[in-house]
């Protein structure tokens, strides 16, 4: 193999499994050394889920008349929501994520979102991604930013899972890819041993490109390891590569592995609900729940130091529509999951479901920015100074609104 082909493979090191964007910046993460372990896990319903459906304003009469065949009944009631705390309730598909509740490490912040007023999914999933709404001009994602802000550690301090890097991850910053399913242990030709030996060889310098081959090499090892033990472990009931707790379970094995990854990204997609929303919802809430439970019981010990936030581009209009669903609105809720939460609580300013209260007359309104909700969480939990949330989020100012959640 030429010398040429040797470092295009080297670019894939990680393949299918970890994807290093940047080589060069492999040997940048590691000039010094830390003891963080604070994790943040972010999961991103593309498609506008329902906020108004998942944590639901059961006393709010407007809701019930504005959604007669929708809206999800009392609690108490058949199929009805589970009361929070008297005023909000939550979807019943999502029961079993009720003992994280109780425990107080879930919560809510309603009312929540951009104060971009798009209705395009594409453009608010742009704004809420790269954490400038309403600029397109921004070519990097808050999350790279925020990389760039944490202590330089492990060879490994971001992951993508999919097949693809997104927008809240682009950047200058190395960022990983965990192929979903079966495909996150696919064989490079790296994993050959005539090929990794050749490379051993070629690479065993202090120059930059060699110290990023063998930290990429160690970091492929290590989750391979982990990731062959897992799927051997369930190829009896061997899931689809869609199958969200099997991709939650997978993520959650890698980050307590030796890899120490610190930030996780994640998205789903199926939450634009337009016709049969009551039908539609429930069936995409119910594995949302199981992989977020499964998530949060793999993490085992790490859960404590894990935040995990569950965000939308927007919400759904307030009003149902013809076809039994709903179109696209504005505020929403976003979740908020870990051991350190403060939870039991749905934070944020209630706007009220009023005609005169509504966004444009059709929406929950928004009164906590997204950036508002991320900001705090990194502040409060991954320690990040105050100072530097202006370069992760640009031109927005912070008013600690929601206090201390973490």
């Amino acid at each position: 193999m030429k010398r040429r082909q040797l470092i295009q493979n080297a670019s894939l090191l990680l393949g299918a499994s970890l994807v290093p964007i940047s080589l060069n910046s492999w040997a940048i993460r590691s000039e010094a050394q830390t003891s963080n372990t604070k994790r943040l896990i972010v999961i991103f319903l593309r498609g506008a889920a329902d906020g108004l459906n998942i944590v639901v304003p059961h006393q709010e009469d407007s809701y019930y008349d504005y959604r007669p065949s929708i809206a999800i009944p009392y609690p108490q009631e058949p199929e009805g929501a589970i009361d929070l705390d008297g005023f909000f309730g939550l979807n019943p598909a999502l029961s079993e994520l009720m003992p994280l509740w109780k425990q107080k490490s879930l919560a809510f912040v309603h009312a929540s979102g951009s104060p971009n007023d798009t209705r395009s999914h594409f453009d608010a999933q742009d704004y809420m991604e790269n954490g400038t709404p309403g600029v397109k001009a921004t070519d990097t994602g808050w999350m790279n930013r925020l990389l760039a802000n944490l202590p330089k550690d492990k060879p490994t301090q971001a992951v993508s899972v999919g097949t693809d890097i997104p927008k809240v991850l682009e950047g200058q910053m190395p960022v990983a890819i965990l192929a979903r399913g079966k495909e996150s242990t696919q064989k490079l030709s790296v994993d050959v041993p005539a090929i990794d030996s050749a490379f051993d060889r070629l690479y065993n310098s202090d120059d930059d490109l060699s110290q990023a081959y063998q930290e990429g090499i160690k970091a492929r090892k290590i989750i391979l390891n982990d990731l062959t033990a897992d799927m051997m472990s369930s190829s009896g009931n061997a899931p689809t590569a869609e199958n969200f707790a099997q991709d939650a379970r997978r993520l959650a094995k890698l980050m307590v592995g030796d890899s120490k990854t610190q930030l996780a990204f994640m998205d789903l997609g199926g939450w634009d609900t337009h016709i049969n929303q009551k039908i539609n919802l429930t069936n995409a809430l119910k594995p949302l729940a199981d992989g977020l439970l499964t998530l949060t019981k793999e993490l085992g010990s790490l859960y404590k130091d894990t935040t995990i936030v569950v965000m939308s581009e927007f919400g759904r209009t307030a009003i149902e529509n013809g076809n039994s669903g709903t179109d696209h609105g504005h505020g929403n809720v976003m979740w908020l999951l870990g051991g350190s939460i403060k939870g039991g609580k749905v934070y944020g300013k209630w706007p009220g479901l009023e005609e005169s209260q509504l966004n444009e007359k059709r929406d929950l309104a928004v009164t906590t920015d997204f950036r508002e909700v991320v900001g705090s969480v990194m502040q409060q939990h991954l320690q990040i100074p105050t100072a530097k949330l202006n370069s992760i989020f640009p031109d927005y100012k912070f008013t600690n609104s929601l206090g201390s959640i973490v």
